[in-house]
């Protein structure tokens, strides 16, 4: 549950509150008259390249690379390879 602070106690404690934030990554809801009016979240950081963005967040269920168990003909998917043009 997020924590909730009034919009006076924000006003009066902004930049501790952001400081709060960065560091715990726990979101602050800002309520005016008992009702949420904000909500102050981290941003989060983005990676520098895509190329390993998912690493240790993906999680292969079985072998994907090994063998399927399943035959095929290459040669016979790929006819249109023997046309003479």
């Amino acid at each position: 549950m997020p924590r909730m602070m009034t919009a006076a106690a924000f006003k009066a404690h902004c930049l501790q509150a952001m400081e709060e934030v960065a560091a715990t990554g726990d979101p602050i809801v800002v309520t005016k008259r008992g009702k949420p009016m904000a909500q102050l979240v981290a941003i989060g950081k983005k990676p520098k390249t895509l190329r390993g963005f998912l690493k240790g967040r993906v999680r292969a269920r079985r072998d994907i690379v090994g063998p399927l168990g399943i035959s095929w003909n290459a040669a016979r998917s790929l006819s249109f390879s023997t046309r003479t043009f």
